[in-house]
């Protein structure tokens, strides 16, 4: 029994592992708090958008607006982290989002919203979260004393924003039902005084004196060149962006099937999400609890086909208990994609390209969407939601096939980069070679 206990209490330890570096538990502390407050305010926006307008298109529409800044800034967001300080850009972008959300709520709460207000406001955090996004993504390796413990710090992001995504919905939809929009609005803009403040006690050694960069434009030329004249960063970006074109844009047609199949409201829409974040929440603590990076690639693979067959069994759905259970399964494979995704692109890129590498991760998740998103709503409004997430599932197993039969060429080259870096040795290596090929270890 106490061996069980131990190997459990070694299990937890081992999830958790990052959460031992000071300013690593400040950030995952205010984030947390923070991150429901921001997914209160998306679901919030996504019902108001439709309440008001009662259209799919206008709910693409104004989605598409929110996120299109992702694709334009997203590059000069990363260049920004890669010249600046990311503490004190950070500080200055969880401010600015802050003020949007406290505007959002005057405006509800006074009952002078209308859509366009909506559709500007949302643009305007856009813009912000190009800059935050890429800055936030880089700045973790900077709380870690130890760059080995960077995939599992990755991992618990992504835990602790699906933690978020488990709660602000559901809270989300019980308050647009009981007192309306604008309460989440403001709860948002309240939440982001815990990560500015996580933000403003943190202790982070001098960086010494500052490197001669190049223009902002030419160490933007280097990062497309550096990202995709690389084929494992090339790939893993294309296969990002095409999951999120093509599948991400279920979110956004969430209230039709909320609304519209399942006869439900606010409360049903955030089961739905809710259910989902169940899922993504499972995906991020089992991606915590990986110690290696190795297999990634394979799993990157069955992930992405998780999410487009769960996305093609949602929209012949009707029936909510099988819808949530489906959702489930379409957070859990959404969440591993990305994960894996991102831990794979952070190491193995160089240290002082981190910052636009990862605006160009965010340009293929976020970046997308939008246009999916626009998609998505003009389609739904032709052919019906359900047909929409058919094709959009079917598009997201084909490119998961696609990127399975890259997958041996694109291990072999990143390999030498991971020897190189210690994440993995020679004779290890040697070992995950001969696992592949079906070869028999030496006696």
């Amino acid at each position: 029994m106490n061996a069980t206990l131990s190997s459990t209490n070694s299990g937890i330890s081992a999830i958790f592992r990052s959460l031992k570096y000071r300013n690593y538990r400040l950030f995952f502390a205010g984030q947390s708090l923070s991150l429901i407050g921001t997914w209160m305010q998306r679901i919030a926006v996504s019902w108001l958008a439709y309440r008001l307008s009662n259209s799919t298109l206008v709910l693409g529409a104004v989605a598409f607006s929110g996120q299109i800044p992702s694709f334009i800034f997203a590059p000069l967001g990363g260049v920004a982290a890669d010249r600046y300080s990311k503490h004190r850009l950070l500080i200055a972008t969880q401010t600015l989002a802050m003020l949007q959300a406290l505007i959002l709520s005057i405006l509800v709460l006074s009952g002078n919203i209308r859509i366009w207000h909506l559709a500007l406001l949302s643009a305007v955090l856009g813009v912000i979260n190009a800059f935050d996004m890429p800055t936030r993504q880089s700045f973790v390796v900077e709380m870690l004393d130890d760059n080995r413990d960077l995939s599992n710090a990755i991992a618990l992001n992504s835990s602790m924003v699906n933690s978020a995504r488990l709660l602000g919905p559901s809270i989300a939809g019980i308050l647009i039902a009981a007192v309306g929009e604008g309460a989440c609005f403001l709860i948002n803009a309240i939440s982001y005084l815990a990560v500015i403040i996580s933000l403003m006690m943190m202790k982070l050694a001098s960086g010494g004196a500052k490197p001669k960069h190049p223009h902002p434009l030419q160490q933007l030329k280097d990062a497309f060149i550096y990202s995709f004249g690389f084929a494992p960063i090339r790939y893993i970006i294309f296969l990002l962006a095409l999951i999120s074109l093509a599948g991400m844009p279920y979110a956004v047609l969430m209230p039709v099937f909320a609304k519209d199949v399942l006869h439900g409201g606010s409360a049903t829409f955030g089961f739905l999400m809710g259910a989902s974040g169940i899922g993504a929440l499972t995906a991020a603590l089992y991606m915590a609890a990986r110690k290696t990076v190795l297999g990634l690639g394979k799993l990157l693979v069955a992930a992405t086909a998780i999410f487009g067959l769960s996305i093609i069994v949602f929209s012949f759905s009707n029936v909510l208990w099988l819808s949530m259970t489906i959702m489930f399964f379409a957070g859990f494979g959404m969440m591993v994609n990305l994960a894996s995704c991102n831990t794979i692109l952070q190491t193995m890129v160089d240290d002082d390209k981190r910052g636009r590498v990862m605006s160009i991760f965010a340009m293929a998740f976020m970046g997308m969407v939008p246009f999916g998103s626009l998609i998505a709503g003009a389609l739904a409004h032709r052919i019906g939601a359900g047909h929409t997430l058919l094709i959009g599932g079917l598009c997201c197993i084909a490119a998961g096939a696609a990127f399975a039969r890259k997958l041996p060429v694109l291990r072999k080259m990143i390999r030498p980069i991971y020897i190189k870096k210690g994440i993995i040795t020679e004779a290890g290596s040697a070992v995950q070679t001969a696992a592949e090929l079906n070869i028999p270890p030496e006696r």
